[in-house]
């Protein structure tokens, strides 16, 4: 089965850290870049940063850029998102998915998110 499985979410409080993990199963990760997306409540989803397939490219949305690094490990299939200087407007579901580029379409290979909470 082909699925991407999100890690790593929680509460912190404001100023904090987390580590997502976004692990694929079923298929090899690094022939796709990958994206991670969130959605706050009441909200659209918005996408935070991509990866591209050899991790030599990286964007990153406004709000997060000097705050967030995202990276892969293409040997243990995994993209990681690393977030500092966490502010309650980052409080969203995150969601990691399999692109073919960061500036081209994306698939139907999505995570099922993992809920990150900065409030203290």
């Amino acid at each position: 089965q082909l699925q991407l499985v999100e890690s790593g979410g929680g509460l912190v409080q404001p100023g904090g850290s987390l580590r997502l993990s976004c692990a694929a199963s079923g298929f090899t990760l690094d022939y796709y870049a990958i994206g991670w997306f969130r959605q706050a409540p009441g909200k659209a989803r918005e996408g935070v940063s991509c990866i591209s397939r050899s991790g030599g490219s990286r964007n990153y949305a406004d709000s997060v850029k000097g705050r967030f690094t995202i990276s892969r490990d293409n040997a243990k299939n995994t993209v990681y998102l690393q977030m500092n200087s966490l502010k309650p407007e980052d409080t969203a579901v995150y969601y990691c998915s399999a692109k073919y580029s960061c500036s081209g379409p994306g698939t139907n290979y999505w995570g099922q998110g993992t809920h990150v909470t900065v409030s203290s």
